[in-house]
């Protein structure tokens, strides 16, 4: 069944009997519904805009890089490296990039018009180090390599 909705495909378990639900879809159903409200919280969906929004790279933060209009903003795990390009004052869209890239790698970008925030974009860096720029309505934040 297609929850029109929310957009998700939904499914019910049944007891054997084609078509025949067996009870027990109506909790599962509660829980994705608390998943996707809890992401949603998370990602910044409800009360955060801009600089105040929750991160949504993995990892702990390694630099946080400002420039005129926005901030470059690094983090790491042990095996990757992802970054983001906010923009300080939030509002109408404007152009905006983030590019990342691994030594001896190709360079991973996101690049357009946007509100808020370019990226995130996310690099393997095991045991190298990363390149990392952003772009916020012309003004650019330029990291050397790091996290060496």
């Amino acid at each position: 069944m297609f929850d029109e909705a929310m957009g998700w495909l939904v499914t019910r378990a049944t007891n054997g009997r084609a078509g025949v639900p067996d009870g027990r879809g109506g909790s599962a159903r509660l829980l994705v519904l608390a998943l996707a409200t809890a992401l949603g919280l998370l990602a910044g969906g409800i009360g955060a805009t801009g600089a105040d929004a929750a991160s949504v790279c993995a990892g702990r933060p390694a630099k946080t890089l400002k420039f005129g209009t926005g901030e470059l903003r690094v983090y790491r795990t042990r095996s990757y490296a992802c970054a983001l390009a906010v923009a300080v004052k939030p509002g109408a869209r404007r152009k905006m990039s983030v590019q990342i890239q691994p030594r001896g790698g190709r360079p991973v970008v996101d690049r357009g018009n946007f509100t808020q925030q370019a990226g995130p974009v996310t690099v393997h860096a095991l045991n190298r180090c990363v390149r990392v720029s952003g772009t916020v309505s012309g003004k650019t934040g330029t990291t050397g390599w790091i996290l060496c």
